[in-house]
Formats: C-alpha cells, structure tokens, sequence
C-alpha cells in the first residue's frame, strides 16, 4: 500500500510484530482507516520502521508483548530514537485471527473456494496482518 497525504493533525499507529526471521508492520490512523502493511525480514526491520516514521506521523508503536518484545524494544529504542512511544499489547491467539483477517481481506479464489475456511493455509505470511490487530486490540483497550 501507498501512503496518502496527512495534515499535521493527523496521528496513526505503527504495530509491529516481531519475529525471528521475519516481522509484520501495519501503519493505522485513529480512525481503523489502514494506510500501510508489509512483511519485513528481521534483518532490514529497524531500516523499515525509521522508513515509516519519515513517511507518516506515527504518534506510537504498538507491539506484541510475548518472548522477544524486550529485546526488540531496546533494539528499536537505541537504533531510532529513545523516544519512540512504544506500548505492549498481549498478543495471544493474534496469529489464529490473522489467518481468519487473511482471508476477509483476500478472500479465495478458484479452488480455496471450496476448501473449508479451518484447511485454508494463506499463500504468504501473515505477519502484517498481527501488526494491524496488535493496532487494533489496543485500539479496542481505549475505547472499552
């Protein structure tokens, strides 16, 4: 996705969710409107995340908050800026409802069609699809 012109009211939430190998980023304004997911290697995700801040005016970073969120923190606090709003969100089950989001995004085609929703694998990871509902639990944790 491309990201679209902001005024300088405008604030959105960057989610990320880190991985091993490879990790999920989503760029979401206040108003659940999504301007922006990718899957990133590990390798060139700090590279990725500084890219988006210059890009839009990300106001936080919402991330999950399981085994290497500490790490990733600290990494992305010394790399970028000590201070970069960075917030924890509990993440379980974020990867079940993503492969759910998956297909609501892109729903199947052809065969898929007929598979049932439980034996349908997407074709690509999914981890941009964690990052938008790590944006949007915490989203939810305001509004409740």
């Amino acid at each position: 996705m491309t990201s679209r012109e902001f005024s300088p009211s405008d604030s959105v939430i960057l989610g990320f969710d880190p991985g091993k190998d490879k990790c999920g980023v989503a760029v979401m304004g206040l108003d659940r409107q999504l301007q922006y997911h990718e899957v990133v290697s590990s390798s060139s995700v700090i590279a990725a995340i500084d890219d988006l801040y210059q890009k839009y005016p990300i106001s936080l970073l919402v991330m999950g908050n399981q085994t290497t969120s500490k790490r990733w923190k600290q990494q992305i606090q010394e790399k970028l800026s000590s201070t970069v709003n960075i917030i924890l969100v509990d993440e379980r089950y974020t990867s079940l409802e993503a492969r759910d989001r998956y297909w609501l995004m892109y729903p199947p085609q052809g065969l898929n069609k007929l598979l049932p929703k439980g034996m349908r694998t997407p074709p690509r990871p999914i981890d941009d699809i964690v990052a938008i509902l790590l944006i949007e639990r915490y989203l939810n944790r305001l509004t409740e």
